[in-house]
């Protein structure tokens, strides 16, 4: 509920129940009662249907690999088990500030989805590496990376004194990573549990970095980007630059300037800006390599025609 104009959750789920008129003078009732959020004029509306368009686009980015990998039945040397393994890594850590971090039920939902989504493609991964009988040395290290991640993921859960602390006020929206720094009327210092959660971002921010680097080199070992959907990234791109956007056209809370509000977002933003900078490094792989591909096969059927017939 709101106590004294600070946003905490009551036994049903959040509420509202403070003065709506006195907290957020001007502000868009629906925005105030659900998501938590106060939005006094046009440049916070922008920020808010933009943070949603983002949200939406990490939530369906997943289905067009989906529809790929059912379609071609080459997920296993197409994608990178690091790729999968440390993107599901960045969102556990997400799903799990979202916690410590007192989020809204949209995204603590949210952050569900994005973890079952990663569950799935990692189901479907192994499935294809099984059923496409690829055993070598590397199967070890891939049961060893999910065992890494999933101890990083239980470490992070048990974290003492995890209730949320009701000083606590959900910032608004981020990227696929939800978990967002708390913002309070004090900028001198920050609180233990915003330290908790200025780390947490930053180890995922860390992760969704990390995790382009080993697709980056299995495209260019491949020399083909075959099997790999382009609308992944495409959404992730679009995703990342409307977080981007809905993060910087936000208004500052009052009493908190403009350089600690930045402070505060750092870690998610360049999170989504360094990623979204290895996602066009990885558009541009497409683009090479698909010429690369066309122009072997303009080779290879030049090379029919000149093949003859009858041998003499």
């Amino acid at each position: 509920m709101w106590t004294n104009g600070v946003l905490t959750r009551s036994t049903f789920g959040w509420t509202t129940a403070g003065n709506f008129t006195s907290l957020c003078p001007n502000g868009s009732k629906w925005v105030w009662e659900g998501l938590g959020e106060c939005a006094q004029d046009g440049r916070d509306m922008a920020s808010i249907y933009i943070g949603l368009l983002s949200i939406l686009c990490f939530m369906v980015s997943s289905l067009p690999q989906y529809y790929s990998s059912c379609r071609k039945g080459n997920m296993d040397s197409a994608l990178s088990i690091w790729f999968l393994l440390l993107w599901l890594g960045g969102d556990s850590c997400n799903l799990v500030g979202s916690f410590l971090a007192d989020q809204l039920p949209l995204q603590i939902y949210t952050a569900v989805y994005y973890v079952l989504a990663d569950l799935l493609m990692l189901a479907m991964y192994m499935y294809y590496k099984i059923r496409n009988r690829v055993a070598d040395s590397r199967r070890v290290l891939n049961v060893v990376g999910i065992s890494c991640i999933l101890g990083l993921t239980v470490s992070l859960t048990s974290f003492p004194d995890g209730a949320p602390s009701p000083e606590i006020i959900s910032s608004g929206f981020t990227s696929r990573s939800l978990l967002s720094t708390t913002e309070t009327s004090s900028i001198q210092a920050f609180t233990p549990k915003e330290i908790i959660g200025f780390s947490i971002g930053s180890v995922s921010s860390v992760l969704y970095l990390c995790s382009r680097l080993p697709q980056m080199y299995t495209n260019y070992k491949r020399k083909s980007t075959e099997g790999v959907s382009y609308f992944l990234f495409a959404l992730v791109i679009l995703g990342n630059t409307t977080y981007g956007l809905s993060v910087l056209l936000k208004n500052p809370d009052q009493g908190q300037a403009e350089k600690s509000y930045l402070v505060h977002h750092l870690p998610w933003l360049i999170g989504s800006l360094g990623t979204l900078s290895l996602d066009l490094i990885i558009s541009v792989q497409f683009l090479i390599y698909r010429k690369t591909l066309a122009q072997n096969v303009n080779m290879n059927i030049r090379n029919d025609e000149r093949t003859p017939l009858m041998e003499s």
